[in-house]
């Protein structure tokens, strides 16, 4: 089902980075996911929520600035 907050996800396995791209455009790199998460977002009903209750405040992150 699509999200309507999150557009895209991809993981990095050896760097356990997540890359969020948002809807809004936006791209956020979350740092040191275990695979574990990421494979539990994916299979979540809900990303955003996913997102909001696993991901976000639980995890370094860094705003990325597309060129």
């Amino acid at each position: 089902m699509p999200s309507s907050v999150v557009a895209k996800m991809i993981y990095v396995d050896e760097t356990e980075i997540l890359r969020v791209i948002y809807v809004s455009g936006m791209v956020y790199d979350y740092k040191k996911v275990l695979l574990e998460v990421y494979e539990a977002m994916k299979a979540s009903d809900s990303k955003g929520t996913f997102l909001n209750q696993n991901i976000k405040n639980n995890y370094e992150f860094v705003k990325v600035e597309l060129k």
